[in-house]
């Protein structure tokens, strides 16, 4: 497989739907594929679920992304990363190749929530194409650009993906249970690293309930361990199953933040520059993003990147984060 890596016709990580609507129409980019990463929280009220609202409207030509089964299923918690074999596998299911130019979208209803968690994981599951967030797809609607649906998108022909080398990707941006388990219980929380908590405050607080089930319908002791010892020294607080609180020294980073309220666009680049600066964040320290799972972390890592706030090499995110 080469190592060269394909030209983008983008600049930036984060993409405008004009730009994205006016390459598609371009002959120049003929692998350039719409990949929406629509997911939506088990407590959904609405009861909906990512594969129900690709079908309904969608990108012409896009594909699905499913995030809960493009992971590590043998894995009891959601959505953790998946072996390079099962990625690829499912790659190639999708029509997809190693050097496509992928742009990660949402549904039109939340604009950006688990674009950024897919397109992460593409990169650090070593995809050698570029990859894009589309910055978003409500704008994409609103402004009466085209879709399909409803209905079953035509068929695609399965390809050949090859499976990335272990070397290939940012595998280092990615920051496991154990390192930040020693890291709280070392106090090393705030004052050597900083965690970057993408929860809402409610969560973080430990007065609203998360919406999983509890560390007992969990396998693997180190899980209940943790959870232990966070409540002893800690005084976390149980809200119907999982314990609801925060990383002793993270700062809460609530999503909604990050995002203009009824764009659902990123803010510019001064206003989270400023926003991170008044949350007392130290670009100089490395950083760990964390959420409840490891989707919406994702989105205070996009952040930090168009903010040019932090270097990629100083930015880690917590797969699995809270759950």
């Amino acid at each position: 497989m080469s190592s060269s890596k394909p030209p983008s016709p983008f600049s930036s990580y984060l993409i405008s739907p004009h730009e994205l609507h006016t390459a598609l129409q371009s002959s120049n980019n003929p692998r350039l594929v719409p990949l929406c990463g629509t997911w939506f929280l088990p407590n959904d009220p609405q009861k909906r679920t990512g594969r129900a609202t690709y079908l309904q409207r969608r990108i012409s030509g896009a594909r699905f992304f499913d995030l809960d089964a493009i992971s590590d299923t043998t894995s009891p918690y959601p959505h953790m990363l998946p072996t390079r074999q099962h990625f690829a596998r499912c790659m190639s299911q999708l029509g997809l190749r190693n050097a496509d130019t992928l742009v990660v979208y949402d549904s039109a209803e939340l604009g950006i929530f688990s674009a950024p968690r897919v397109a992460w994981q593409l990169r650090v599951l070593g995809h050698r194409g570029a990859v894009h967030v589309l910055d978003n797809f409500k704008v994409w609607v609103e402004e009466g650009l085209p879709t399909e649906g409803p209905g079953e998108p035509g068929a695609w022909e399965e390809t050949v993906y090859e499976v990335p080398a272990e070397g290939d990707g940012q595998g280092s941006g990615v920051v496991e249970f154990e390192e930040v388990r020693e890291r709280a219980r070392k106090g090393e929380v705030g004052r050597d690293v900083q965690v970057l908590d993408a929860r809402s405050e409610g969560r973080w607080k430990g007065v609203e309930p998360e919406p999983r089930p509890g560390e007992e319908q969990c396998s693997g002791g180190a899980l209940r361990d943790f959870f232990v010892v966070l409540r002893l020294e800690f005084g976390l607080i149980d809200i119907k199953g999982l314990s609801s609180g925060h990383i002793p020294g993270s700062v809460s980073v609530p999503v909604p933040e990050l995002l203009d309220p009824k764009t659902k666009n990123f803010l510019s680049s001064e206003q989270l520059r400023a926003l991170f600066e008044k949350k007392g964040v130290d670009a100089s320290k490395p950083i760990i993003s964390s959420c409840g799972t490891g989707v919406t972390a994702t989105i205070i890592d996009t952040a930090l990147e168009k903010a040019g706030y932090s270097p990629e090499s100083q930015r880690k995110v917590y797969d699995g984060s809270w759950t």
